[in-house]
């Protein structure tokens, strides 16, 4: 079962990482990665790793992950941005940096096979999750606070870089009123708020237009896309509505009358 993982979501999380490096948007480059992260931690899983599983699913793609997406929505990063190389010499900053992990996982990997394997039972003989517990908070500890303050700077710098400066003065409530009210006295728009579809009426649907109290439908209560397109019912069809309106409207004044 153990074999039958590795060789499933190993060549997927290979595949999701060429796809991480040759993307040219920033959005499919960011799903690229959930898919990585994904395989890995079913990996974890399936080399007897519960807390790593559960760390790499939990903080990795739901924390970090989720953090570069909100940066994108915020900064708005689109194709173009991400061909246009801003900082001088990155591309050899990379290349240096993926030869030195190279070497990094070479190393790791020949100690692991040259060196006999002592087991996680000897290694770890109160269980996975206090040995890794006892190891952050003492000999890493120093380590983990810091990729804590790097998360903490990722976060206030999306906010910073999402800032915008206000170019005029805010718009206040008054403002609204004083504008709508304007618009009234000079194109009769009514100031108050639209007559949804279907009130005074026997239907809820957007393409029934609203019935005033004198029985007449409001021509404003329908989408102007729905008129253009000619999608609006038809008065025929609602003009038992309005005949119902109408005789409850006559009752209602006989009744007063009387």
């Amino acid at each position: 079962m153990m074999a039958f993982t590795f060789w499933v979501f190993g060549p997927l999380s290979v595949l999701a990482a060429f796809g991480l490096v040759l993307g040219k948007k920033a959005v499919h480059c960011a799903l690229m990665l959930a898919g990585v992260m994904m395989c890995l931690a079913i990996l974890y899983a399936s080399q007897d790793a519960p807390f790593l599983f559960a760390v790499q699913i939990v903080v990795y793609t739901g924390a970090v992950l989720m953090l570069f997406l909100f940066v994108l929505m915020l900064v708005g990063v689109d194709s173009s941005d991400s061909l246009v190389e801003t900082i001088r010499g990155q591309r050899w900053l990379a290349i240096t940096g993926a030869v030195l992990f190279g070497i990094l996982l070479l190393v790791g990997i020949s100690q692991i096979t040259l060196l006999v394997p002592t087991g996680l039972d000897a290694a770890q003989p109160n269980g996975n999750v206090p040995a890794l517990a006892q190891l952050l908070f003492s000999k890493y500890v120093f380590a983990f606070e810091v990729t804590s303050a790097l998360l903490i700077t990722a976060a206030v710098g999306a906010m910073v870089l999402a800032h915008r400066e206000r170019l005029g003065k805010k718009v206040t409530q008054k403002d609204y009123i004083e504008q709508r009210m304007k618009e009234y006295a000079e194109d009769g728009k009514h100031p108050g708020q639209a007559t949804p579809p279907g009130v005074f009426a026997r239907h809820n649907a957007v393409d029934t237009p609203a019935l005033l109290p004198d029985g007449s439908p409001a021509p404003g209560s329908v989408s102007r896309v729905l008129v253009a397109r000619g999608n609006i019912r038809a008065p025929e069809q609602y003009s038992k509505d309005i005949n119902v309106v109408e005789r409850n409207i006559a009752g209602d004044e006989g009744g007063e009358s009387a």
